[in-house]
């Protein structure tokens, strides 16, 4: 039996693409990432198992008997890390199976599948005995560029927004810069501070992550300023022909001056005319703002498992139940029996 290895350190996930790991698509998936979710405070599992040439992984978390993924709310989506076709899902089926010995319950979220990475976790936990769930947790806005410039893409948005743009864009001055800048990065956390936005746990790991990206050259920092104050600040990076919405605010006390559509409209810009990205992720919430900037919606997916062999997993069951009694309209896509 190939046994599954865990580890409190993310460095470990750095030898894994020398085993036929594909590369890492987005920056939640790069050990980099994990490594600063580690530096907040929280306690990486991070399961492995290899075969050969083969390897699979789950940067997960343990807390009380129940375990679920290594995040916060800076995270877009969560996956897997493993080999493709049948050589790495046999190796997620045995973490799976191996982690029975942790926990009663495994959940996953936010997982995409464009990619398949839902319908395999469900299927690998399905196989190793587990009772799984899957729910539409959350959506995901996106555009497909389609090969347009930003002045093709901009005849496309709603009229509304393309006034706005047109009567406002002139009272205020953008910048985006490629690389970081400590005054401008804090003239954006005063604006957060300032605007609708909640207070954050961590900012200081956004500001830390915002510096590499700026070092590696993927950041891409907008500000916007009125007589010379610092009014909006977006964050985005752009990497692999994508481009990541991070971060937006601008003061609610000078709202009327629209600086948050005017950045936005000079990031897009930057991002299609200058970097020819060919996707941009305005990452999750279905805020219907989104909408007007976005030409598609993909959705996040919870993958609740439950190991039925633990009498405290019939308790969350019995919730679970419950729960689903109260909110009908939350659409279980599929019940996946334990399967092995």
């Amino acid at each position: 039996m190939i046994e599954a290895r865990y580890h409190d350190r993310v460095n470990v996930l750095q030898d894994l693409f020398e085993k036929g790991v594909p590369a890492t698509t987005a920056p939640f998936d790069r050990a980099e990432w994990y490594g600063l979710l580690a530096e907040t405070g929280l306690t990486p599992l991070i399961a492995i198992a290899t075969d050969a040439d083969k390897a699979a992984a789950l940067a997960l978390m343990e807390r009380n008997g129940r375990i679920t993924p290594l995040r916060n709310w800076y995270s877009f989506t969560w996956r897997q890390l493993a080999t493709e076709g049948p050589e790495g899902d046999r190796l997620l089926t045995e973490i799976a199976r191996q982690l029975k010995q942790r926990a009663h319950r495994v959940t996953l979220e936010p997982v995409p599948d464009e990619d398949g990475s839902a319908t395999r976790l469900a299927k690998a936990f399905s196989t190793a005995g587990w009772r799984v769930e899957v729910t539409h947790q959350d959506t995901n806005h996106v555009l497909h560029v389609g090969g347009q410039s930003f002045e093709q893409y901009w005849q496309g948005r709603p009229g509304k927004l393309r006034t706005t743009l047109k009567r406002k864009a002139k009272k205020v001055e953008t910048r985006v810069l490629s690389h970081f800048d400590e005054e401008l990065w804090a003239q954006y956390e005063a604006i957060y501070a300032s605007s609708w936005k909640p207070e954050e746990d961590e900012p200081s790991m956004l500001r830390q992550f915002a510096r590499e990206e700026g070092a590696s050259g993927r950041l891409r920092f907008g500000i916007a300023h009125h007589d010379g104050k610092a009014v909006a600040a977006q964050c985005w990076t752009v990497e692999n022909g994508t481009a990541y919405i991070h971060k937006l605010a601008h003061l609610e006390s000078v709202r009327n001056l629209s600086a948050g559509t005017t950045l936005t409209a000079a990031l897009f810009r930057q991002v299609i005319d200058i970097d020819g990205v060919k996707l941009v992720d305005f990452g999750t919430g279905d805020q219907a703002y989104k909408a007007d900037w976005m030409n598609a919606a993909r959705p996040r997916y919870r993958i609740d498992c439950l190991d039925l062999g633990s009498p405290r997993a019939w308790v969350d069951l019995a919730r679970q139940t419950a729960w689903r009694l109260t909110e009908p309209d939350v659409p279980a896509l599929a019940p996946y029996p334990p399967r092995g």
